[in-house]
């Protein structure tokens, strides 16, 4: 079993986007999938039309409520599971913080799922932030998937994620960590911007960036709002073969023993 953070702290970069459809792609490739929804906004819960007036979170498990395997539901998706998220997460970042060994405390709770081998993959959907929540996701991980927008301050804030990173690795707390990798998302092929930025990330991260590129599309925006993959959504449309080809680019990757890179 691998788990995977889909992380950046900059918002609106379509991080929760990849993270779900991500996930439902892995999972119509008869891979079994936990998406754990970590952002206190609930944007892949109720993405995938998961519960966010009181569903079980991670909270029960991180206060010692609940174990990790109660809070895990069913979704609609054939090989996809839940753990869902509301706003009571963000009441953590307090809690976690006064706990011993405060880092650590997800990849506790995760430590059983890990264990008993009932996931091939378990994504973590991270807040907008590098906060508790995210750098114990960062902690419990065992790579990170970085969404890029393709947006003039694309690489604002990127090199301050990747000294967090190599910080993990180096105190100990998560040696093997590893980049997964740079996903651009966001294209707009109307504009030369775009393929400035593109370029531009290229030359810094060449090694580590995704070949597929997440064009900026209706569809893909307006998929949530219907509580549907793109994958459901809009099945032969650019968003949904975008994914897919992100998806086989994922598991290729997978084994190919990629280092993490230091920016």
């Amino acid at each position: 079993m691998k788990i995977l953070a889909v992380a950046n702290q900059k918002g609106g970069v379509g991080k929760t986007t990849t993270s779900v459809n991500l996930a439902a792609g892995l999972a119509a490739r008869d891979k079994r999938v936990l998406l754990l929804d970590l952002d206190p906004q609930g944007n892949a819960t109720s993405a995938i039309g998961g519960d966010i007036d009181n569903p079980p979170t991670l909270y029960g498990p991180l206060t010692g409520a609940s174990d990790t395997g109660s809070c895990i539901s069913p979704t609609r998706i054939k090989n996809l599971s839940l753990i869902a998220a509301n706003l009571d997460l963000a009441g953590l970042e307090i809690e976690v913080a006064r706990m011993e060994n405060h880092l650590q405390q997800i990849r506790r709770v995760l430590t059983p799922l890990r264990e008993d081998g009932a996931f091939d993959f378990i994504i973590l959907d991270c807040p907008p932030s590098l906060g508790i929540l995210m750098t114990n996701a960062l902690v419990a991980a065992d790579q990170i998937l970085v969404p890029v927008q393709c947006e003039y301050y694309a690489l604002e804030g990127l090199g301050k994620l990747m000294f967090i990173m190599g910080q993990i690795r180096d105190s100990g707390a998560n040696p093997d960590l590893t980049l997964s990798g740079l996903l651009m998302t966001m294209f707009d092929r109307r504009t030369n911007l775009s393929d400035a930025v593109v370029k531009d990330v290229r030359n810094h991260f060449q090694e580590v960036l995704y070949d597929t590129v997440i064009p900026r599309t209706v569809r893909l925006s307006e998929a949530p709002s219907f509580q549907r993959t793109i994958f459901e959504h809009d099945p032969h449309g650019v968003g949904a073969k975008a994914y897919g080809a992100l998806v086989e680019e994922f598991l290729k990757r997978q084994g190919a023993g990629l280092s993490f890179v230091n920016a």
